[in-house]
């Protein structure tokens, strides 16, 4: 099989990272008779730095016109890069909310799982998280607060900045459905988060959340305000298979989520439409104080490669070939030195991706 695959390798960490993937899926291609084709676009501060925009409309393109869009990571350190005294739609993220609204992202996929090999690096006690548990962050991507209408204007001599948050039903009923379809394959729980007793926008989540699990009657569902979500993802994550919710509450809880499995380097995430198309980029930033040293842990990139391969491409032999070789680089003890413990084995960027391309 053949597929066009748009690279992004993108600022800080980006490029050496999506390097290690892109190892992982020639291996991938040499033993299961596939061609990868990558045509690599700039978006971020590379872009910025290139073109003077985060997205150019040919990237946009180029990445419209291919089969799946792999992406490293954008931006760079808010405090001293001179991207960020740009206008707001000229920053890096601009680029990233761009390519997601265009290319109808909506439905992002953000797993958290706790490898047994890994449970040391967990900060919760061990008996709340004894047997691991393995969650489904699903956040609807290109509507509420995110890209509603915004403005800071002087009203009575001092600033005021208003920001607004609005859903339709069919924004709605969208992401509900891809939420329960995931639950099926899985352990059939659905978790929809959100804070009806105050929000507008909130009620009617809930009112479509229900009319959808309606049709689905093999799926338990449960409805969880924001903030009670936020404490039990720290006092028992085990409850939880998919959770469902909205863009901003999303972007808080699966970073919390990322952070109970230990590392943010080994998570992935992605981002899809309605139909195969989707973007897959890991969970974690840019980091660019460690850019360039070779000590980025390329697994979460690594990961969200397979999940290309597997929602995508509906290659789930491979995606699993992929998942199980970080397994076993973990299970014989090598690590990057961001989940490094004593008595394992330190690799770099580089060899970590190569120890992993060798077990496909």
């Amino acid at each position: 099989m053949e597929k066009n695959i748009a690279v992004i390798k993108g600022d800080g960490i980006g490029p050496e990272i999506v390097e290690e993937a892109m190892k992982v899926l020639d291996a991938v291609a040499k033993k299961y008779t596939h061609k990868f084709n990558y045509t690599q676009i700039l978006m971020g501060g590379c872009s910025i730095d290139a073109y003077g925009v985060p997205l150019s409309d040919e990237a946009l393109e180029i990445a419209r016109n291919s089969d799946s869009v792999l992406l490293g990571s954008i931006g760079g350190d808010t405090s001293t890069s001179p991207w960020y005294k740009l206008e707001p739609q000229l920053r890096p993220e601009a680029g990233l909310l761009k390519i997601r609204k265009e290319l109808g992202l909506f439905a992002n996929l953000r797993p958290a799982y706790l490898y047994e090999e890994l449970k040391g690096a967990c900060p919760l006690k061990e008996e709340l998280t004894e047997g691991g548990f393995d969650m489904m962050i699903m956040r609807e991507l290109t509507g509420g607060l995110y890209f509603g209408m915004r403005s800071t204007e002087v009203e009575n001599g001092e600033l005021i900045a208003r920001d607004s948050m609005s859903y339709s039903e069919g924004e709605i009923r969208r992401i509900a459905r891809r939420g329960f379809d995931i639950a099926m394959k899985r352990r059939k729980k659905v978790t929809s988060v959100d804070k009806a007793n105050v929000l507008d926008t909130s009620r009617l989540w809930r009112k479509v959340v229900e009319e959808i699990a309606a049709d689905y009657p093999e799926v338990e569902y449960e409805h969880m305000l924001v903030d009670n979500a936020a404490m039990q993802l720290v006092k028992n994550p085990k409850q939880f298979d998919v959770v469902l919710t909205e863009n901003m509450f999303g972007d808080i809880l699966s970073d919390e989520a990322s952070m109970v499995t230990g590392s943010i380097g080994m998570l992935s995430s992605a981002s899809l439409r309605e139909d195969k198309f989707g973007m897959y980029e890991p969970s974690h930033g840019s980091a660019p104080d460690i850019a360039g040293k070779n000590i980025a842990n390329p697994i979460a990139t690594i990961l969200s490669a397979a999940m290309m391969l597997r929602y995508s491409f509906d290659m789930d032999d491979e995606a699993n070939a992929i998942e199980s070789a970080v397994k076993q680089i973990l299970a014989e003890g090598y690590r990057t030195i961001d989940i490094m413990s004593d008595g394992k084995t330190l690799v770099g960027t580089k060899e970590c991706g190569d120890l992993i391309a060798a077990r496909i």
